[in-house]
């Protein structure tokens, strides 16, 4: 999949848990689970917003094109 989600290594660096995440941002951890093992289809960018404000960071920090 030429995107890829680099979310855990955000969180891992903020050092913040995938629950406070998804409470802070207003979404299900298990829907949290699914962004960041790649298997989410979209995301809003509404959500993306948020997660960014949470982490400190850029769209861009999460979210990487890689040719195949």
């Amino acid at each position: 999949m030429p995107i890829v989600v680099n979310l855990d290594v955000m969180m891992a660096k903020r050092k913040i848990s995938s629950q406070e995440l998804a409470e802070r941002v207003g979404i299900t951890t298990a829907n949290l689970s699914i962004l960041k093992t790649g298997k989410a289809k979209a995301v809003r960018f509404s959500t993306l917003e948020k997660i960014c404000d949470e982490l400190d960071c850029q769209p861009g920090d999460i979210l990487e094109f890689r040719k195949e």
